[in-house]
């Protein structure tokens, strides 16, 4: 991991240990906001998390109807298999 990712993923940390238990649970997606941050700082470049994290935020609202929507989209087996012809 990248160090500035490291320090904004250190920040993030921080905000679920500090602010974030007076908020309550408000965000409507699964993993939560913070956690989603998280994720994406570990598996992607800072650039990307920021742009990934930014725009989560932003669906993040009233209006939204949330839902599941993971850091990393799971691949299956199938989607690597290539056909080869004889």
């Amino acid at each position: 991991m990248p160090p500035i990712n490291k320090a904004l993923s250190h920040l993030v940390r921080g905000y679920q240990l500090t602010l974030s238990p007076f908020f309550g649970t408000q965000c409507r997606f699964v993993p939560s906001c913070s956690e989603y941050a998280c994720q994406c700082l570990k598996v992607h470049g800072p650039v990307k998390s920021l742009v990934k994290i930014c725009w989560r935020i932003l669906r993040c609202n009233p209006w939204s109807a949330g839902g599941y929507d993971p850091a990393v989209k799971e691949t299956t087996e199938k989607s690597f298999i290539t056909k080869t012809s004889n």
